[in-house]
């Protein structure tokens, strides 16, 4: 049997072995096509260090054999060789230092409010163009939300080890009720915000006036009604999921360097959708109109920038592959946006929330560690979130790195969330510290979360103590978890309004279970065309799902049972070589 022909039957019994594949041959990993697009994308293949990990081997994975053939389009595995900060790149800028908290009376003694003096330093080094913000050894008390507006402006500390700032308030008191834009008495707090928030500044100000006259706003690129945007090109003509390079109406608005947004509307029978879902025969019957949350994520908004224009063949290249196909009849334009927060970090610092109670499930006040949202090219380097509601929360989110981070303490909702349409971001090197407290009666904890049509992100060399894959409905596609050790005890959520758990190309690669529980880890049996390689053996209990869609699945699946002997380990990092 050809592998490319293989999918699983979802009555397969869990835990049986795929028999051998033939391994596909021949085929180049660039075609000349694809090639002549990344040099005008004018790709970088420095910064992303591997040291220390095993992705040397040879490649005996022949998933992994199909995908270098076909990187951009292959059916099951999504690209996301440059997810992350500046498509992927280790190296953070090393800004000059332009301001000392200390300087404008921060106290590294915790005797006083460090909030005001932090967030004036902070708003000194943005009108300077950008620079580091030091934050020196100590512990500094915050009694107010420290806010990262302005472009390339970093906050360092002296180390997660040696930097302190102590939390004592939450965002329900500082900010005011949030609910819920959907209805019911959910407090959005449990899913949104930070006191530590990386948000351009007007969008800032914008969502946090709709708050609190409780006109409950959208969050991301497109304003607080999604209607801050204006078209600048028609995209004409089909293009495909993995093209570089799209025909456009007119190119007179467009430069290269421009940050704009694709859209991509859908149609009355809900193709988009469908397409999301990998285009599987059981998408076209299942009944997407009474789901009304997903369906008011579309137009699907996908930030890009442009690296090359063509006037003459009014041809446009992009930073990458199209995350989908661009057809006709789904209105694809290429339209400006909410103006974005761009290199802004976070660095070497211990978020220390004071340690209160966990609040009853979806009912958080707000004790948040750091939030992006509208962020792009950002990042948040070796921080600890300590006894939060929610951890580290990626809103309408592009291309950020989180790296080295860890969250501990009592418990949380949300430990890591990425949601409403965050897209090409990477996690790495993260922790997620069993929790120090017994999980109080009527809360819930998720893990690492992707959710409303989120794509494309990755999460990679991580270790849980706790949580599970939260794919948490409001169907998230083409995102790849890898290299990763969970006890897995978590639990899924999502509004049933919400739609599908699953799009298609999730792919769940060397994965090493210790509790042997099957659940949203092995998913072979529950998502469309998604791929399931190098999982330790697991049985199904706790939470249990069944697939949304009726019909084959496309799924494959790979070295069941044995993520010891998958190569390459991480997927993450040998897509980041075949680019070297």
């Amino acid at each position: 049997m050809d592998s490319r022909d293989r999918e699983i039957d979802r009555r397969r019994l869990l835990g049986g072995a795929l028999g051998a594949a033939t391994a596909m041959t021949g085929a180049s990993l660039l075609g000349a096509t694809s090639a002549a697009a990344q040099q005008a994308a004018g790709h970088s293949t420095a910064g992303h260090s591997t040291a220390g990990h095993s992705t040397a081997a040879p490649p005996t994975s022949t998933l992994w054999r199909e995908f270098r053939a076909a990187p951009y389009t292959h059916p099951q595995i999504p690209y996301v060789g440059r997810a992350g900060f500046r498509g992927g790149s280790a190296d953070f800028p090393r800004h000059p230092v332009v301001a000392d908290v200390r300087a404008y009376g921060a106290k590294p003694d915790g005797s006083a409010d460090a909030a005001p003096a932090i967030n004036r330093a902070i708003a000194d080094a943005g009108r300077r163009g950008g620079g580091t913000v030091l934050v020196p050894p100590g512990t500094y008390r915050v009694d107010d939300v420290i806010r990262l507006g302005h472009d390339n402006v970093v906050l360092r500390g002296a180390g997660s080890g040696r930097t302190t700032l102590h939390a004592t308030r939450h965002l329900t008191e500082l900010i005011g009720p949030y609910g819920s834009r959907y209805g019911g008495n959910k407090s959005s707090w449990s899913w949104s915000g930070g006191l530590i928030w990386i948000c351009p500044t007007d969008r800032w100000r914008t969502l946090t006036d709709a708050i609190k006259a409780q006109d409950w706003p959208f969050e991301g690129w497109t304003g607080n009604e999604r209607d801050e945007w204006h078209t600048l090109t028609d995209v004409t003509g089909a293009a495909r999921r993995g093209d570089w390079t799209v025909t456009v109406a007119d190119t007179s608005r467009l430069r290269r360097g421009d940050r704009v947004l694709l859209q991509l509307s859908d149609d009355a029978d809900h193709t988009l959708l469908r397409h999301m879902a990998g285009d599987v025969e059981g998408a076209a019957d299942y009944v997407w109109t009474d789901k009304t949350k997903l369906t008011s994520y579309v137009p699907y908004e996908w930030p890009c920038r442009i690296t090359a224009v063509d006037a003459r063949r009014r041809r446009v290249t992009l930073d990458r592959p199209l995350p989908l196909d661009a057809r006709p009849g789904w209105q694809p334009r290429l339209t400006t946006l909410v103006k974005g927060v761009v290199g802004a970090g976070v660095e070497g610092i211990t978020l220390d929330i004071v340690e209160t109670p966990q609040s009853q499930h979806l009912l958080d006040k707000g004790y948040n560690g750091v939030a992006l949202q509208c962020a792009w090219d950002c990042w948040v380097d070796d921080v600890t979130v300590n006894n939060p509601d929610n951890g580290f929360l990626l809103v309408a989110a592009k291309a950020c790195t989180l790296s080295r981070i860890r969250v501990s303490g009592r418990g949380s909702h949300h430990p890591f969330c990425c949601r409403e349409g965050s897209h090409d971001n990477l996690i790495e090197d993260f922790v997620l510290s069993e929790r120090t407290v017994p999980a109080p009666a009527g809360t819930q904890l998720h893990g690492i979360n992707v959710e409303g049509l989120s794509s494309y992100n990755v999460w990679s060399r991580g270790r849980m103590e706790m949580g599970t894959f939260d794919t948490h409905r409001g169907m998230p596609f083409a995102n790849v978890r890898t290299d990763i050790t969970v006890n897995n005890d978590g639990r899924h959520g999502g509004d049933a309004s919400a739609g599908p758990l699953y799009g298609a190309r999730f792919t769940h690669w060397n994965v090493t279970v210790t509790n042997q529980r099957a659940g949203l880890i092995k998913i072979d049996e529950i998502a469309p065309y998604s791929a399931t390689a190098g999982i330790s053996e697991v049985r199904e209990f706790d939470q249990t799902d069944v697939p949304d869609f009726a019909g084959p699945l496309h799924s494959r699946i790979e070295s069941y049972g044995h993520p010891e002997a998958l190569r390459p380990r991480n997927l993450y990092e040998a897509q980041r070589d075949l680019d070297r």
